[in-house]
C-alpha cells in the first residue's frame, strides 16, 4: 500500500496549534506539505476549548457586572440569560476563527486533507476522506499533533445517563436549573463558576481533600471561598460511584459516602485522554505510554526516525501556549537544531472571575526543592485599580529566594491576573531580582501597579 503513497516534505497528522503553524511555515517556504485533520479546523482550542469557553466566560462576567450595576452608579434591570443568544455569541466567535484558520491554511499552499488517518507504515498514513475515498500519504518528516479529548471514567450508569463533557456542554441546548460537575480541575472550575453566574444551581464534586491540590493551601482556600460566595456548592473528599437517570429525567449522582446529589445535567470534567487509539501508531514504529500518550524525548522526537509529536498528545502541559512553544522547538529541530523542552517557564491562568494566574513555583514546591524562601501576600482590596472597579476579591502571593532575591513564583487571584502574570514571567526570564518589580515605575492606577505593592510586602 505504501508503494502508491503520495510523497510530501512534511506530513502533519492533526491540526492543533503546533502542527498547523509548522505546516503553514513550511508550505509558505515552498515545501510540499500535507496536513490531515478529522474535521475541527483550527484544532481543539478554537473549536471546543479555550476560545468558546472564554467567549462564555466573557458573558458570565458581564452578568456579574450587571448584577452590581447599582454599585457602579447605574440603574439596570436584572440581567436575563438567553441560551440561544449565548450559543450564537459563542458560535460567532468560533466560526469566525475557524474560517480564518481555513483561509490561512489554503493561502499557505498546504494540502489540507479532511479525514481520519491511520498509519500503515513509518511516516505513512492512509486517510479515509470525509467526502469518501482514501488517500495514502507519506512524509519525509512527520508530525503527530492529534491532541486530546474528554476522559469519561468507568462509573456505573454514567454512559447511560446522558452525562455531558466539556465538548457537548458547549452546544448549549439549554441552561440546566441544577448542574452537577464531577471533577474540580481547571475545566470543572471554569464551567462551575460560569454556570453559577448564568443562574444554574451548581454542585462541584472533587475527590481530593481540597480543590487545586497543586496550589498552595491558602490559594486553594481563596478559590474555594470565591466559588462558595458565588453560589457553588463545593463537595470535597468524595468521589462519584454511580450515576442514574431517574424516571422524571433528573440525574442522581451517588457519592462514595452515600450522599445523593440530584441535578438536571451532569458534567464530567475529570481530565482528558490522548487521541491515539485509531492511529495504529505501532505500524509507524511510534511508542506510546500506558495512557496512550506518544512517548517523546526532550526534543519532541518519537521512537521512529523522522517522526515527531507535539502538543497535548505528546504529554506536553495541556495549554495552547505550550503547543505553540512545541512548534518553535519542532521548527528549530527540523532545521538541524537541538532545542529542548527542558526548564520551560510555563504560566497558566484559570479563567474564573476573578482569574487565578500562576508562573513558577508555589511556596510548598519551593520549600520542597530546598530553597530558603520569603513570602509576600497582598489582598486585592489593597490595589487602587481594583477598588475603582469594585472588584476586590482575591489575593496576590509571591515567593522569592531569600539568598539571592530572585523570584521563584507568583500566584495571582484577582482581576486581569492573566495579564499581570506576564510581567512577572518577563522578570523571571531576565533573571531580575524582585526589587526590579518593587521599584519599577508602573502606571497608576492599574492592576500591574499591584506588583509594586506585592513585592514591597515581604515578610522577614
Amino acid at each position: 500500500m505504501s508503494d502508491r503513497a503520495e510523497e510530501y516534505d512534511l506530513l502533519v497528522v492533526g491540526g492543533g496549534k503546533a502542527g498547523k503553524t509548522l505546516a503553514m511555515d513550511w508550505a509558505k517556504a515552498g515545501k510540499r506539505v500535507a496536513m490531515v485533520e478529522r474535521g475541527m479546523i483550527g484544532g481543539t482550542c478554537i473549536n471546543v476549548a479555550c476560545i468558546p469557553t472564554k467567549a462564555l466566560v466573557t458573558s458570565a462576567r458581564a452578568v456579574k457586572t450587571l448584577r452590581r450595576a447599582q454599585q457602579l452608579g447605574l440603574v439596570s434591570d436584572a440581567p436575563q440569560v438567553d441560551v440561544d443568544l449565548l450559543r450564537t455569541h459563542k458560535s460567532d466567535v468560533v466560526d469566525g476563527m475557524s474560517a480564518g484558520n481555513q483561509k490561512q491554511f489554503l493561502d499557505s499552499g498546504m494540502d489540507l486533507v479532511l479525514g481520519q488517518a491511520r498509519f500503515v507504515a513509518e511516516r505513512t498514513v492512509e486517510v479515509m476522506l470525509s467526502g469518501g475515498g482514501t488517500r495514502v500519504i507519506r512524509g519525509a518528516e512527520t508530525v503527530i499533533n492529534t491532541g486530546t479529548q474528554p476522559l469519561v471514567p468507568d462509573i456505573p450508569g454514567l454512559a447511560d445517563s446522558g452525562a455531558l463533557t466539556s465538548d457537548s456542554l458547549l452546544q448549549l441546548e439549554r441552561l440546566p436549573e441544577r448542574l452537577t460537575v464531577v471533577g474540580g480541575g481547571v475545566v470543572g472550575l471554569e464551567f462551575a463558576h460560569m454556570f453559577a453566574a448564568f443562574g444554574s444551581r451548581v454542585t462541584l464534586i472533587e475527590s481530593h481533600s481540597r480543590l487545586l491540590p497543586r496550589e498552595d493551601e491558602d490559594i486553594a482556600k481563596a478559590v474555594t471561598d470565591l466559588l462558595i460566595a458565588d453560589g457553588v456548592e463545593v463537595v470535597i473528599g468524595s468521589s462519584a460511584t454511580a450515576v442514574r437517570r431517574e424516571a422524571d429525567g433528573a440525574i442522581t449522582t451517588v457519592l462514595a459516602d452515600g450522599t445523593r446529589i440530584v441535578g438536571d445535567d451532569v458534567l464530567v470534567a475529570v481530565g482528558r485522554k490522548p487521541v491515539t487509539s485509531e492511529l495504529d501508531l505501532d505500524k509507524a514504529g511510534v511508542k506510546t505510554d500506558r495512557a496512550g500518550f506518544v512517548v517523546v524525548d526532550e526534543h519532541l522526537a518519537t521512537s521512529a526516525p523522522h517522526t515527531w509529536a507535539a502538543g497535548d498528545v505528546a504529554g506536553s502541559p495541556q495549554f495552547t501556549h505550550v503547543s505553540l512553544d512545541d512548534y518553535r522547538i519542532l521548527k528549530a529541530n527540523l532545521a538541524g537544531g537541538r532545542r529542548s523542552t527542558r526548564d520551560r517557564l510555563i504560566p497558566y491562568t484559570i479563567f474564573l472571575t476573578p482569574e487565578l494566574a500562576r508562573v513558577g513555583l508555589t511556596e510548598r514546591q519551593a520549600r520542597a526543592a530546598g530553597h530558603q524562601v520569603r513570602v509576600a501576600k497582598l489582598p486585592v482590596a489593597a490595589i487602587p485599580r481594583a477598588r475603582t472597579m469594585r472588584e476586590t476579591e482575591g489575593v496576590f502571593k509571591a515567593v522569592v529566594d531569600a539568598t539571592n532575591d530572585r523570584i521563584l513564583g507568583v500566584s495571582l487571584l484577582g482581576p486581569e491576573a492573566g495579564e499581570v502574570v506576564t510581567v512577572v514571567q518577563s522578570a523571571m526570564l531576565a533573571d531580575q531580582p524582585y526589587t526590579a518589580l518593587r521599584d519599577m515605575i508602573i502606571t497608576h492606577p492599574s492592576m500591574g501597579e499591584a506588583l509594586n505593592l506585592l513585592f514591597a510586602a515581604f515578610q522577614d
